[in-house]
């Protein structure tokens, strides 16, 4: 897509501090980075969310990322690392180019997700797997 800021990073239009590439795979530090290496995995192909991805290419992405993430670990001695994914807006996807963040992590970084759990919601279970 022509209008899309990572097919025109993948593509060299758009300046980028690449990490790796392959036939199938961008990786770029991220722009707004929360963390030192804080790096963007994308599929080289538009694909909006994990919903439009063809598993083919999803595999392509997921052996990048671990990829990029054992580089970090060997070459700099990252032994924490979230690996994240949002799909849809509510879901705070705000590119809509399907991609993976792989952000270091460490002691004291700020950069905690905070969960609200619904420990009611165990008792639906049944309920729940049966809609599937």
């Amino acid at each position: 897509m022509k209008d899309c800021i990572f097919c025109q990073i993948s593509q060299g239009k758009i300046k980028s501090w690449k990490v790796y590439e392959n036939e199938h795979v961008y990786t770029f530090f991220n722009i707004e980075a929360v963390n030192k290496y804080h790096t963007l995995v994308i599929p080289k192909n538009h694909y909006k969310n994990i919903f439009d991805i063809p598993e083919k290419e999803l595999k392509e992405v997921i052996i990048v990322v671990k990829k990029i993430a054992n580089l970090y670990k060997e070459k700099l001695g990252i032994k924490n690392v979230q690996i994240i994914n949002n799909s849809g807006s509510e879901a705070q996807q705000e590119v809509f180019h399907f991609h993976f963040h792989i952000l270091p992590r460490h002691k004291g970084d700020e950069q905690d997700i905070k969960w609200k759990s619904h420990p009611e919601l165990k008792d639906k279970f049944d309920e729940l797997l049966n809609k599937l």
